[in-house]
């Protein structure tokens, strides 16, 4: 047996090299943060608080709001931490426990996202059959499956993982537990496991985009043979922010998880990663719902029951 010094925890480099920035750092994710898990949390207060909310779209937004929150408590409060005393430090155990959350959260959004689109799809293109289409029972199918799909994925991944040897440098490049760095930094063979993610990666993010994208199509099309101007912009109003939102994310997914890594974009892949880990549960509530009418009416009508509470 080869004399191995087995690695018992990782060191997260993540911004390092920025010693000076550490605390501005702090501050900024802080406020993500803050601003990330106040909004999503609002929102799923007001799609279940509000009648008027109990529609398919408002049902996947919910949905989303939940998966953002636990996605940024997945990441976030590690860096924080690490920004504030310091401490890069991060058992194995953990580290894996913390890859195996997010690549769980980050396929079902993709999953999710997709689905999203295909109600979008059906209101616009399908509006007389909408109703049957995304009945509470396809609703309740497409949101489940999502969940389903995500976890069960990276859970054959994360069991390829549990099975890997640690024994050299004990150094992640970047801010949190992710698949390429700990790869390097496994003296086991991992040529079969980086077969099976790369394929797992591919089914999860290539078919939900090529849907999404074929969906955005069919419904850019209809919205143009709308003939009347107001009617077009009210129709892509419903659809422009979710289409920007999920080109940046899938785009990001998919340059660093399908896209082969070599030393030269290494760091470009940490900063893309940002783009999905952090901006994107951020940017989310306010595209998805706070630009929204109905839920500002939902949000007003919440806030004036809840200040003539507090008067009484």
């Amino acid at each position: 047996m080869e004399n191995h010094t087995v690695t018992t925890e990782f060191l997260l480099l993540g911004f390092g090299e920025l010693h000076h920035l550490q605390i501005l750092l702090f501050l900024l994710f802080l406020l993500i943060y803050i601003v990330t898990i106040t909004g999503n949390l609002l929102i799923i207060l007001l799609v279940v608080a509000n009648q008027h909310l109990h529609t398919p779209m408002y049902f996947f937004i919910g949905n989303l709001s939940c998966l953002e929150t636990c996605y940024s408590s997945t990441l976030l409060p590690r860096l924080l931490v690490s920004f504030l005393n310091g401490d890069r430090t991060i058992s194995v155990s953990g580290c894996i426990a913390q890859f195996y959350f997010f690549g769980c959260l980050a396929g079902t959004e993709c999953f999710l996202l997709s689905a999203m689109s295909y109600d979008r799809y059906s209101a616009i293109c399908s509006p007389l059959q909408y109703p049957h289409l995304m009945n509470n029972k396809m609703c309740f199918i497409l949101a489940s499956s999502s969940w389903i799909g995500g976890f069960a994925v990276n859970t054959v991944i994360v069991s390829f993982m549990s099975q890997l040897t640690f024994c050299g440098p004990n150094e992640i490049d970047h801010f949190f537990c992710d698949f390429a760095p700990l790869m390097k930094l496994s003296c086991s063979d991992t040529s079969l496991i980086t077969l099976v993610d790369l394929l797992f990666s591919t089914v999860c993010a290539l078919p939900p985009f090529l849907l999404t994208l074929t969906s955005y199509i069919c419904i850019i099309a209809t919205i143009l043979r709308i003939p009347s101007t107001l009617g077009r912009q009210k129709a892509f109003s419903t659809c422009s922010s979710h289409l920007i939102v999920v080109t940046s994310f899938f785009g990001t997914l998919i340059l660093v998880y399908i896209v082969p890594s070599s030393p030269s974009t290494s760091d470009i892949k940490k900063i893309f990663s940002v783009f999905y880990t952090v901006l994107t549960p951020l940017v989310n509530p306010l595209v998805y719902s706070f630009r929204n009418k109905e839920v500002n009416a939902a949000f007003k009508k919440f806030t004036s029951k809840y200040f003539h509470f507090q008067k009484n």
